[in-house]
């Protein structure tokens, strides 16, 4: 579990297929902290740690994972969102992440406000997830709030230090992203159909 707190930003060295896999070399600032078998959130996604050497690791990213993130669009030199998973008794100062991707949006508005940032996202409706006014968002793996909820959009207010400590920095319009909607907000949502 994670909490959307990006520790770091990583950075691609490289990309390798194996069959229908891809094996992610990234250069990190807290690689001499972790260990094989690790869970490291990538821009919201759960991946494992299978090899360590020097100031870099390899995770390895499966068909399904590809099909469903924006993984299978990154390139050597790409800047990731980077979280460790959640120690126990720790506090939990964004919200329960599970780094299990739902699916893709895309980045459709920037504007300034004084100082921060909105960025507005669209996403299929057509898969049932939702958004709610001050409800949770996970984007790239930042724990964010929601305002201005629409059908299938909604944007998020970014102040300075996210902006410059995440990858938010690097989004343009049309920019893909992995969403992970909040999951109390989806068995509710389950709950709700089942007794339809």
């Amino acid at each position: 579990m994670f909490t959307g707190i990006i520790e770091t930003l990583g950075k691609i060295t490289s990309l390798r297929t194996e069959g229908e896999n891809l094996h992610i070399t990234i250069e990190s600032s807290i690689t001499d902290e972790l260990k094989i078998d690790q869970s490291v959130a990538h821009n919201g996604v759960c991946l494992t740690v299978i090899a360590i050497e020097g100031n870099t690791y390899t995770a390895t990213a499966i068909k399904e994972t590809l099909d469903k993130t924006n993984l299978g669009s990154w390139e050597i030199g790409d800047t990731v969102n980077l979280e460790r998973a959640m120690k126990m008794g720790a506090r939990l100062d964004g919200h329960i992440v599970q780094g299990h991707v739902d699916e893709q949006g895309t980045c459709t508005a920037i504007s300034e406000a004084g100082g921060s940032w909105y960025f507005t996202f669209t996403y299929n409706s057509i898969q049932g997830n939702i958004t709610i006014e001050k409800g949770s968002i996970t984007i790239n793996g930042v724990s964010l709030t929601v305002v201005n909820s629409k059908e299938a959009e909604f944007s998020v207010a970014i102040i300075p230090y996210t902006y410059e400590h995440t990858n938010f920095s690097s989004f343009e319009i049309g920019t893909k992203v992995n969403l992970e909607f909040d999951v109390i907000g989806k068995y509710v949502k389950r709950l709700m159909r089942l007794s339809e």
